[in-house]
């Protein structure tokens, strides 16, 4: 449970203001389709951050627990520092040509792909590692707490949100975590 709820916290929080989130904006303005938007962040996130979980636990069967636990906390602590720096989504042409779902899924896929959240679950593959379908459920569902309500809300909402505090506080809880995982000298 530890690791749905860590897993939930981190990546919402870390979301709120991040390219994907400002690609749900610019989703739901261009071709005003809510539900397979929202589907196809849904398809796209389980793809990449299973795909990121599984990397994170094999990573973990291969180290060493200490090696592990400071690349783990590092990761984190790496995390928290890059949650600071705003994102800016790049002018992308979004065409409707496949579908709204399709494209969605494939512009999401894409976008998270390097992204924090997708460096985020990872780390916590690699810290859960016997939790990979907590850590999956738990980063997909921080993903679509921050942008489905991006989706049908739209920028009227975005612009009454405090984005700056909420990044500062997702940097402070993905620091914390490192930090937290460092002190922990191993079982």
């Amino acid at each position: 449970m530890d690791a749905l709820i860590a897993s939930t916290a981190l990546v919402a929080l870390a979301e709120i203001g991040d390219k994907t989130q400002l690609l749900s904006f610019l989703l739901a303005a261009r071709l005003r389709r809510p539900l397979p938007i929202c589907l196809g962040i849904l398809v796209a996130t389980v793809l990449n951050h299973a795909l990121a979980a599984w990397l994170g636990a094999l990573v973990a069967s291969v180290l060493s627990p200490d090696a592990l636990r400071w690349i783990v906390g590092l990761a984190f602590i790496g995390c928290g520092l890059w949650a600071l720096v705003p994102d800016e989504l790049e002018d992308t042409e979004v065409g409707s040509a496949h579908g709204v779902f399709l494209t969605a899924t494939l512009l999401f896929f894409m976008a998270e792909m390097g992204d924090k959240t997708q460096l985020a679950t990872v780390a916590l593959g690699a810290r859960f590692e016997h939790a990979f379908s907590w850590v999956v459920t738990g980063t997909t569902l921080g993903m679509m707490i921050a942008n489905v309500p991006a989706v049908y809300v739209g920028q009227k909402l975005a612009a009454r949100l405090p984005v700056n505090w909420i990044r500062r506080i997702a940097a402070g809880l993905f620091v914390a975590t490192g930090v937290i995982t460092l002190a922990i000298t191993g079982s």
